[in-house]
């Protein structure tokens, strides 16, 4: 497929609906941790967040061609994508979880406002949002939204 000029904007358009994902993936996040809960559950509630938020505006406002297709088949690829970005996610993120929090007490002084494993928590789920934001983008793109020229 060329990258036309349209489809440069549909990128752009999808990196920032996903950035609004983001910061509401991490705003949940802390809050779910803030409140004590599993890391693992904190992820998986606030992506979850991020999946609803990212359909809704991917499919009014990225591509909103697509509307002309039935919901619920889109809705159903669109999730099988997310789940399955929702399983790299939550094996890489344990995967890197407590090296991220050891690296963070290695850098940081006793004299920080956030803890060693806030800061490493929030290591790990930079870093797996950036891995998922591909597998999304790409799946997506050639499948939940491949018949839009």
């Amino acid at each position: 497929m060329p990258i036309t000029k349209l489809e440069r904007e549909r990128f752009i358009k999808f990196a920032f609906v996903g950035i609004s994902g983001t910061i509401i993936d991490f705003g949940i996040f802390n809050i779910l941790l803030y409140m004590q809960l599993s890391s693992i559950f904190a992820s998986t509630i606030s992506f979850i967040a991020a999946v609803i938020n990212n359909f809704y505006w991917n499919r009014n406002w990225t591509y909103p061609e697509s509307k002309i297709n039935p919901i619920a088949p889109q809705l159903i690829k669109f999730s099988s994508v997310s789940l399955a970005g929702l399983l790299i996610r939550t094996v890489l993120y344990k995967l890197i979880e407590q090296p991220s929090i050891d690296f963070a007490e290695g850098m940081l002084s006793e004299n920080i406002l956030f803890s060693a494993q806030v800061i490493g928590n929030n290591i790990s789920l930079a870093f797996v949002i950036i891995i998922v934001l591909f597998w999304n983008y790409l799946v997506n793109r050639f499948w939940t939204y491949k018949n839009i020229s």
